[in-house]
């Protein structure tokens, strides 16, 4: 074949950078893909895994970039961040474009010109506009905003808008004010009646940066492993949790890839409900009109009878007699036979011929795919062969990564077969392209596809040969073939996927057809999200603590709503999360919901 011969001298070139030197044992190799420097992750991964326990720094992480920018409370920065779905780089562009004033007006931050960090009135009486009592001073508290009620009515406002599930942007009660409220005095005076509550307030304040934030999902694992995963560009990538759970982070079904997400829902379906054979069989059956079971015809006479006994005409499907003759059935007539009915049957024929010819080829790379899995252990057994031999062969590394090379190949091929069948049924894109567009390119896509399945067929035979058994000069040669056909198989997934994301997917009018971009090196392993930034944060908490004592600011002690300042804000949150409730020593539980959490 031309292309294995444009690929050998390259595969030779490249040998010494495309494959590493297995200087770390096999079994390390085979028990981790990744555990191999070639195959590895880049050092800078761009997707993370957030835990439990990282999950509090990423969220400070985020508050603390507008802070700074905006010098904000942190409550306040949180309400931005919410509002606009924790995307920091959309705050900066509305910023910029519309201004402060207009930015924290639409996310309801206040933006009086000189307010009080004081919650407490000064006053020593004061009448609340809800109850519309006389109440002590220290009764009353006072937003941001600048709007005063009595501490009762403040309390049951926040439990009916928890309850209600709107802890994230819980409004002023004030008639026509956006303003949302402080966190740190919700959790104070909830707190005091319903200290469940106020854990509750916080778990939902924490879980935002995950419920709220399009860049960041709950791994679809199951049972789930608790963890998050965030990706920081694009959001139509395939990610691999810490857990080893692969899935695509648009639809969070499998990594199906390079098959599109709709294409694969309307796939999984099809095969989950086996609709062809459904549509199969209402063409060419009727249902009896008494114990209603598919009938099928299997002769000329168009009066057909069912098993428990009951004759119908089989052109209209209703019920008859036994009397008839070659032109007509006694006391009944439906007119004649329609030639659109023949038609109707040899298109439900010919689709249902078409889905399994596709059907049947993703099935059977599935299963290749599967089969070849379990070539680990025997690989491993194979190299232990040759490793007690007294041989100058000790570096064994290509066998591993054409293993792995071959996993990722037939990978990509298998999800191919959905993605032809939709994408060339002339289901979805009717109205995208004409018909000779179509086939030319349904051609150019097939020779792609048919070249990858050849060769990844005979990576796969030289991968299962019993080389162990081979002389050495033998073993080199496999050794080489491998080795090309690696290079080989990369370089047509490679080119396959840029023909469907140009060529294809490329020329549509509506762009919702979006597949995963081609990595080499496979499905990228997500990195842990270092805990290290929530001390960072803690320090900078201390120093704007001291500033704001040194400044005159009113402590803890002088406030008795509760309000604080931005800092004591996050200690309080970080001690509550510290402390324990029965929890254990993590903050939360994020594998349990709400309610559960409320009866433990």
């Amino acid at each position: 074949m031309d292309l294995e011969d444009c690929m050998s001298s390259a595969g030779e070139e490249e040998e010494e950078d495309y494959y590493c030197s297995d200087r770390d044992s096999l079994d390390d190799a085979l028990e981790n893909e990744e555990s191999d420097p070639q195959w590895a992750p880049p050092k800078g991964s761009s997707s993370k895994v957030i835990t439990k326990e990282s999950l509090l720094a990423a969220q400070r992480e985020d508050m603390r970039r507008v802070m700074e920018l905006l010098s904000l409370r942190e409550h306040h920065a949180r309400t931005l961040l919410i509002h606009y779905r924790w995307d920091v780089e959309k705050i900066f562009a509305v910023l910029v474009e519309k201004g402060k004033d207009r930015l924290f007006t639409e996310a309801g931050v206040p933006i009086l010109e000189s307010h009080n960090s004081d919650s407490s009135v000064s006053t020593s009486t004061a009448m609340c506009d809800i109850c519309m009592e006389d109440l002590p001073s220290n009764e009353m508290t006072k937003m941001d905003c600048g709007h005063c009620f009595c501490n009762n009515c403040w309390t049951e406002h926040f439990i009916v808008k928890i309850n209600e599930g709107q802890s994230r942007r819980i409004r002023c009660m004030a008639h026509k004010c956006f303003a949302i409220c402080d966190e740190a005095i919700i959790r104070d005076l909830v707190d005091k009646r319903h200290p469940d509550l106020a854990e509750k307030f916080d778990r939902f304040l924490l879980e935002s940066y995950i419920e709220d934030n399009k860049m960041v999902k709950w791994c679809p694992s199951i049972p789930h492993c608790g963890n998050a995963i965030r990706v920081e560009e694009d959001e139509f990538c395939e990610v691999e949790c810490s857990c080893g759970n692969q899935f695509c982070f648009s639809c969070l079904c499998e990594a199906h890839s390079p098959c599109s997400c709709v294409m694969w829902e309307l796939w999984t379906k099809k095969c989950r409900d086996e609709s062809e054979t459904v549509n199969w069989i209402t063409v060419h059956t009727k249902p009896c009109p008494k114990c209603h079971k598919p009938v099928e015809k299997n002769g000329g006479c168009n009066l057909v009878s069912c098993i428990c006994g009951q004759a119908f005409c089989w052109l209209c499907g209703g019920a008859t007699g036994r009397d008839h003759t070659w032109s007509n059935i006694a006391g009944h007539s439906c007119g004649r036979y329609k030639e659109d009915r023949e038609k109707k049957s040899e298109r439900a024929k010919r689709d249902l011929y078409r889905y399994m010819h596709y059907h049947n080829r993703y099935k059977a790379h599935t299963d290749s795919f599967k089969q070849e899995s379990r070539l680990k252990e025997t690989i491993r057994d194979k190299v232990a062969v040759l490793e007690g031999r007294d041989s100058q062969l000790r570096d064994f590394s290509w066998v591993t990564n054409g293993l792995y090379r071959l996993f990722r190949s037939r990978r990509a091929l298998s999800y191919s077969y959905p993605f032809a069948y939709y994408m060339f049924g002339g289901e979805l894109f009717n109205d995208e392209m004409t018909k000779e567009d179509l086939e030319i390119k349904q051609h150019l896509f097939e020779d792609q596809q048919q070249q990858l399945e050849t060769n990844v067929e005979k990576l796969s035979k030289f991968i299962e040969e019993p080389f162990d058994n081979y002389s050495e000069d033998r073993i080199m040669e496999i050794r080489m073939q491998v080795i090309n056909l690696s290079v080989i198989t990369d370089t047509l997934c490679r080119k396959m996927y840029e023909c469907i994301e140009t060529d294809l997917l490329g020329s549509l009018q509506f762009g919702i057809h979006n597949i995963a971009p081609y990595h080499s090196k496979g499905i990228e392993k997500a990195t842990e999200l270092p805990i290290s930034w929530a001390a960072k944060s803690c320090n900078a908490e201390k120093r704007h603590k001291l500033e704001d004592t040194t400044n005159g600011g009113t402590s803890e002690s002088d406030r008795p709503s509760g309000s604080g300042s931005s800092d004591e804000i996050g200690f309080s949150s970080l001690k509550r999360a510290r402390k324990d409730d029965g929890f254990g020593d993590s903050m939360f539980d994020l594998n349990l919901p709400a309610d559960v959490i409320d009866r433990n």
